[in-house]
């Protein structure tokens, strides 16, 4: 029998209409909606069939959107008998990951998303922060550069380490644009300079994840149901008092996304659901390890090809 995994996207896999075609044929799915509009008091739903795309990509729009999403199809899955052994969400994903474990309801996790994009933004004036993805290097070698450029009075180190040759930096903008010039020079084969609005999961958040402790504080969190993968430590974590430590870290640490992936792999995981839009997740499992399934569900097509596969493994 297949080992299961639930990995759930972050920001970035935003886009106009993700989740429609679901809440228009699933009940369960267009209930998650109508809640995620109640929670907030407003028509998020609205925003996400129809947009604006501009609107819809800024973070305070983008974490509660991507979550309710996923958690959309989520329960289409868990309707259709389809359970997780494991659950991991990158980043922003993974809220979607604990209210998957039963550690967080779906309403406070929307609340806690929202002011979670709220703080994020607000921590480092516009145009001070940056992020980049550097291709081609080794982790090691770069962030011996990141320390480097950190230790002249420009902070930038390394945010999202996602697959071999694949790692984001992220900090001051003249930290990450330093840093991105010496990688060149170093051998990295592109440094591609991201659209977000912030620094993301860089020492520059710690005021913003100094404020969401007092958030996270507010919510109850339970002891997970299954293991969830932590983006901080790339361990299995089920203790609600270490999930909520672990939230508050996560603003301002490296998110371990190919650490967690190797780490499912070792514990028998030998196929991958991604749940929510997109097919970013499944094409970074496929970096680290060609062998893995990957089955994306993001609409219906993409739902009953993942359910047929998932009958042929039985």
């Amino acid at each position: 029998m297949a080992k299961i995994a639930f990995l759930f996207p972050g920001q970035g896999s935003q886009s106009v209409g993700m989740g429609m075609e679901l809440a228009e044929k699933f009940e369960t799915a267009k209930t998650i909606f109508q809640t995620a509009d109640a929670a907030l008091g407003e028509n998020l739903s609205g925003l996400m069939f129809d947009g604006p795309q501009e609107t819809l990509t800024k973070t305070v729009n983008a974490q509660p959107a991507l979550l309710t999403s996923s958690t959309a199809i989520l329960s289409i899955l868990l309707e259709k008998g389809v359970h997780a052994d494991y659950v991991a969400g990158h980043s922003l994903g993974e809220y979607s990951a604990l209210v998957a474990a039963g550690s967080i309801s779906f309403e406070d996790a929307i609340k806690t998303v929202r002011k979670r994009g709220e703080l994020m933004e607000e921590a480092v004036p516009d145009g001070q922060g940056k992020m980049a993805a550097v291709l081609g290097m080794e982790r090691n070698k770069l962030k011996q550069i990141t320390d480097e450029i950190t230790d002249q009075g420009y902070p930038v180190q390394l945010a999202n380490l996602n697959c071999p040759g694949q790692i984001v930096i992220s900090g001051s903008a003249e930290g990450v644009e330093k840093a991105s010039l010496a990688a060149k020079e170093e051998g990295a084969k592109r440094c591609l300079p991201l659209n977000v609005s912030g620094p993301f999961h860089s020492s520059l958040m710690k005021p913003a994840a100094e404020k969401f402790k007092d958030v996270i504080s507010s919510i109850t969190i339970k002891d997970a149901s299954i293991p969830v993968i932590a983006n901080v430590t790339a361990d299995a974590v089920f203790d609600s008092h270490r999930i909520q430590k672990l939230l508050v870290a996560q603003l301002y640490s490296p998110v371990l996304w190919e650490d967690t992936i190797s780490q499912l792999l070792d514990l028998g995981v030998d196929t991958f659901i991604e749940v929510g839009p997109g097919k970013v997740l499944s094409g970074l499992v496929k970096k680290v390890n060609r062998q893995a399934v990957t089955l994306p569900v993001f609409d219906e097509a993409s739902l009953l090809a993942a359910i047929e596969a998932l009958r042929g493994e039985q």
